[in-house]
């Protein structure tokens, strides 16, 4: 408490670097709160001590505790009692808030009176529970939408995504923005003069939230939901909208729907599965954590898309990146599509600048002798790589590590001529580079512990998702996706409308249909890299793709392919009404992607089931809500879907028996939800 009777609390939670808003907060939060009511202060602020942000949320592995124990509802209920005290509180009240801003964060915020944030680039509220398969359960949806009105709240919470400083404050989530270092003094002077709400926003709030309006709109927020997920899949969304549309201007009554709703939530198949996708995706960015990379410098050879795209992202997270190509007109291309990225991702001109600077071309070659790391982004042929390895290698200096983002071909066959093999590896990006989050790191038998370390660490400062795979043809993500697109592609060419393929993966909860998604890769680089696995598989390439790519059709970037395309998008043709899909039509489909998925943990591709998973999730979007094929094949039972798999070779040939591996423990394992 300070000399004009204002008391700061300082979020600062013990032996952890971020906030995380546990039952011990909580309760100590209660306890000042009370203490609070009774003394009366002139004012309260609440902002965090920790330098990495406000608080990242609840403590997700308490969460699970309770899903497990049956207390969600309880324990809901409990962290609504508190932020409702502090609500009540008979002074002013006021949140700082820097860095993130949560989840429960941002809900203990919406329980003061004002909120001011910094005004700076690290600064992101939001409330992101859909993304765990529940909702805002601490008071989001019942404050949100009276505080800025429904039609602005709802996209926030349904959509998960965080809003910036300045964006918040044009929405009304904050009152004031003001520069970090001055945060907490105009915290004090919000405090002293509270910012009057414009009578418009406060019009909209109110206005939006009439039962009638409740009523009108509710329907009309289900349909555009419904265009994105679908509810059987992602039912969070739907129940948010309910509780909105039932909850009256009574605060009791709404968090009373609000942790009815998030305890139901709890305990379905899909929040059990995008939890445990949390726990995976914290795990994967955490390797290579408190390990020095060493490097400075990138060097890429090949401006294709990838090649050039992944030097774009590297010069964006801060290294200086030459990138080689035959001649300066295949270069140009990579620096415009960089230019455009970091003006889309950069907020001002001299960031924007500094980007563009640290990218430059280097048709001769010479950022080799200089570069701690050469990426080698040519096309997949496994000679023309050995090549260029030759030319390259013996200008190395120390101990630069050589990389190959090659899609399929294994290591053991690229590494064969080389002087210094331990310091070789695969980085293998995906397109496109600037929105996959996953790398593949690749293995092979003679790659150095130490460098593996140094290329994990390296993924995580550019923000990627590295996991770690054996070199075998195709690793991991291209060797289970390769069969489900094949076997799509061959009942298009049976005769089954690509729209209906489409249609029928979406509704498995595949992000983009295999015909769509064939167009958007490009047949041509379908075809190069079928022809290198299917042999591996046991697969053949189906038959019109050929024909297609020597009438220069190769999808999407031709504007033609399996789908003619316009501005982007596909024109999917009409399907007779009357057409129905063969039954097993899904299952042929999604099962040879789980069947490989089988054989991959049964080969030790991955180093475990879980890093399985989450390579898939987020290399190829294999339905979230399925936890992956490994859980999937768990949930619907390994005998239940390897007598699936017998049923689809009995009719439609031996490409479907199922692969070594289905007797595994590891299939019979319930995994656990955090990640464990």
């Amino acid at each position: 408490m300070d000399d004009n009777g204002v008391v700061t609390l300082s979020l600062d939670r013990a032996g952890s670097s971020a906030n995380a808003i546990s039952r011990a907060v909580l309760d100590e939060l209660e306890q000042i709160v009370e203490r609070l009511a009774i003394e009366k202060p002139a004012g309260v602020i609440i902002h965090s001590a920790k330098a990495s942000g406000f608080a990242v949320g609840a403590d997700i592995r308490e969460f699970v505790n309770y899903a497990a124990q049956g207390t969600v509802r309880e324990n809901i209920e409990h962290g609504q009692r508190v932020f409702e005290q502090l609500a009540r509180l008979p002074c002013p009240t006021v949140a700082a808030i820097h860095g993130a801003c949560m989840g429960g964060g941002t809900e203990l915020v919406l329980a003061c009176r004002q909120r001011i944030a910094a005004d700076d680039d690290s600064t992101r509220i939001g409330l992101p529970e859909v993304m765990l398969g529940i909702h805002p359960g601490w008071g989001g949806s019942a404050r949100l939408p009276r505080l800025i009105g429904a039609t602005d709240a709802l996209p926030v919470m349904l959509t998960g995504k965080p809003l910036s400083a300045r964006r918040a404050l044009a929405l009304g989530v904050v009152d004031r923005i003001a520069p970090a270092n001055e945060l907490l003094a105009e915290a004090r002077t919000l405090l002293r003069r509270p910012q009057q709400r414009p009578l418009s926003r406060r019009v909209k709030a109110w206005a939006t939230n009439l039962w009638p309006v409740r009523q009108a709109l509710a329907p009309m927020v289900v349909k555009q939901t419904a265009a994105k997920v679908r509810r059987e899949h992602y039912p969070a969304p739907f129940a948010l909208i309910e509780i909105w549309r039932r909850g009256n201007g009574s605060i009791q009554q709404r968090l009373k729907l609000e942790a009815r709703s998030v305890a139901k939530l709890a305990d379905t198949p899909t929040a059990h599965n995008l939890i445990r996708i949390f726990f995976l995706q914290e795990r994967l960015k955490h390797q290579g954590a408190g390990i020095e990379h060493d490097i400075a410098h990138v060097h890429v050879v090949g401006a294709g898309v990838m090649g050039g795209d992944i030097a774009a992202w590297c010069a964006l997270k801060g290294f200086q990146v030459t990138l080689q190509d035959r001649e300066m007109k295949y270069v140009q291309p990579a620096l415009e599509r960089a230019r455009k990225l970091y003006e889309k991702k950069l907020k001002t001109q001299e960031k924007i600048e500094s980007a563009a600077r640290r990218l430059r071309a280097d048709v001769e070659g010479k950022g080799v002798a200089e570069a701690d790391l050469a990426i080698e982004a040519i096309f997949e042929n496994a000679e023309a790589k050995r090549a260029l390895y030759a030319v390259i290698e013996p200008q190395f200096q120390a101990s630069e590590i050589l990389a190959s983002n090659t899609s399929s071909i294994p290591l053991d066959e690229l590494s064969t001529s080389l002087a210094h093999p331990q310091r070789f590896l695969g980085l293998h990006f995906f397109n496109p580079v600037a929105q996959m989050p996953l790398v593949e790191v690749v293995r092979h038998k003679g790659l150095d512990d130490a460098v593996e370390k140094r290329a994990l660490a390296f993924c995580k400062a550019l923000g990627k998702l590295p996991v770690a795979v054996k070199g075998t043809p195709g690793f991991l993500v291209n060797r289970i996706l390769m069969p489900y697109l094949l076997e799509s592609l061959r009942l298009y060419s049976e005769g089954v409308p690509g729209p209906v393929l489409d249609r029928e993966a979406k509704k498995f909860g595949m992000p983009m249909g295999p015909i769509e998604l064939a167009d958007t890769v490009g047949l041509d680089v379908c075809a190069s890299v079928g022809k290198e696995l299917a042999p591996f598989l046991g697969l053949e390439l189906p038959p019109g793709i050929e024909d297609r790519l020597e009438a220069g059709k190769r999808g999407k970037k031709d504007g033609a392919g399996l789908y003619l395309w316009e501005d982007g998008k596909p024109k999917k043709p009409e399907v007779d009404p009357d057409y129905t899909p063969a039954a097993d039509l899904q299952d042929r489909m999604i099962l040879p992607m789980v069947n490989e998925a089988v054989a991959c943990l049964a080969e030790n591709v991955v180093d475990d089931a879980d890093l399985l998973d989450a390579g898939v999730i987020f290399g190829t979007g294999f339905a979230p809500f399925r936890g992956g094929p490994i859980a999937y094949a768990r949930s619907e039972g390994v005998e239940a879907l390897k007598g699936r798999l017998e049923k689809l070779a009995r009719v439609h040939g031996i490409r479907f028996t199922p692969k070594a591996g289905w007797d595994l423990p590891e299939l019979r394992e319930s995994p656990r939800l955090d990640a464990g």
